[in-house]
């Protein structure tokens, strides 16, 4: 009935809800693709803007899902977690990370690092309050800095600075509002990875500041060229301000079972608890199983890093080929370029416009990012079965992008 869209809520746009002309860059991305399918019938596209990966989870975690699933014992809520799940996730930190969590107090699970991001600002943001954070990124604890009545100042990632955040040009007006500062390390889309000295200015700036600190290590496990994974929390002082979101998606090709864990400073990891008690029941035991095993056998992780390693090995030299300036990636599946400034004799006012141009002539899904300067984002998460055909993939992506004459 028409009178219920007057009693939305301003956040999700009040009685003006579905009437904003604007278009998120993900629907503009959908419909080139569209079009470049329409009119392009029988060549086969080929994706490099997924966000996820490209094979499932290995038998021994769908196994171990398929067997617990029936169990009677567990069909009752997880509510906010089994112990199991806790003790395995201390022990993968420690094994992989090299730190220490008491799983007893210093560990609660997510369905998955989304929902954790969504409900953390809960727990700080009050009206006028300010989520400081990085862009480009993952927008979802902005977003839901802003559904509370906070705001949110963001610090741009730019080649200039290394893709690292620069915390002294900061406004003391900011800084006074702040709660928490929102890092992603290993970053999406930039590929960067952190340091023990920048994880130690993070911590200096937080204490100095008094702001809390939510590192979000989605990326966490998958680094590569020599690179060892790093935690936010290893470094001196990170868990008196802070904690850090883990995920079992990227690392075991589980994105879609949802499980996720936050870590940390036991105060925060307590009050997400109570938010989370009174948002969600859990997620279903035998999915916390699986990962259990998951977090047994970071192995899995290390086969899938030789894998986009290897694939990124390709796609530099490629990127290269057709003109542009790729750096390869420190961690992440996402390699990011500048963006050409146009082809032949199209010009391009930003990435968006390239990205839309190589999705609708070379039949090849890129992300756009215009955000901090002007720059494309290619996966190396594209579907292909064996080395042979990467290379074939790989090749083709070479062939078309020179043949669209890109200039920079």
């Amino acid at each position: 009935m028409s009178f219920l869209i007057n009693n939305f809520a301003k956040r999700v746009g009040g009685s003006n809800f579905g009437k904003d002309k604007g278009t998120y860059k993900f629907a503009l991305i959908k419909k080139a693709k569209e079009r470049a399918l329409s009119s392009n019938k029988g060549v086969e596209f080929i994706d490099m803007g997924v966000g996820e990966p490209d094979t499932p989870a290995v038998p021994e975690i769908v196994e171990v899902l398929a067997m617990e699933a029936g169990k009677p014992e567990n069909r009752f809520y997880s509510d906010n977690g089994i112990p199991e799940f806790y003790h395995a996730a201390s022990d993968y930190l420690k094994n992989v990370f090299g730190i220490d969590i008491n799983p007893r107090s210093e560990i609660i699970h997510g369905i998955g690092s989304k929902p954790v991001l969504a409900m953390l600002p809960a727990v700080f943001i009050n009206p006028g309050d300010v989520c400081i954070t990085t862009t480009p990124g993952y927008p979802v604890i902005s977003t839901w800095t802003k559904y509370f009545g906070g705001e949110v100042f963001s610090l741009k990632l730019t080649n200039e600075n290394n893709f690292y955040p620069e915390f002294h040009d900061i406004p003391e007006s900011i800084l006074k509002k702040a709660k928490i500062l929102y890092i992603n390390y290993p970053n999406n889309p930039t590929g960067q990875v952190a340091t023990k000295e920048f994880y130690n200015q993070v911590v200096e700036f937080a204490f100095k500041n008094r702001i809390a600190v939510v590192s979000d290590a989605a990326y966490g496990a998958l680094v590569y060229r020599g690179y060892r994974p790093l935690s936010f929390l290893s470094v001196d002082g990170a868990k008196d301000i802070g904690v850090e979101v883990f995920s079992l998606s990227k690392a075991f090709n589980m994105t879609g079972w949802r499980a996720a864990f936050v870590a940390g400073n036991k105060d925060i990891v307590s009050a997400y608890g109570m938010v989370k008690d009174n948002t969600d029941s859990g997620q279903f035991r035998a999915i916390l199983k699986a990962g259990i095993y998951a977090m047994n056998h970071p192995e899995i992780t290390q086969k899938t890093c030789q894998k986009y390693e290897r694939r990124f090995g390709m796609l530099m030299e490629a990127l290269k080929d057709a003109g542009f300036d790729p750096r390869m990636p420190k961690g992440t599946f996402y390699c990011y370029v500048k963006a050409p400034k146009g082809a032949g004799n199209t010009v391009f006012n930003n990435a968006q416009e390239a990205a839309e141009y190589i999705i609708e002539k070379a039949m090849i899904s890129v992300v756009p990012w215009d955000d901090a300067g002007a720059y494309l984002r290619f996966s190396v998460t594209f579907e292909a079965s064996s080395i042979e055909e990467e290379k074939s993939i790989v090749d083709e992506v070479r062939r078309r992008l020179l043949d669209l004459r890109l200039y920079f």
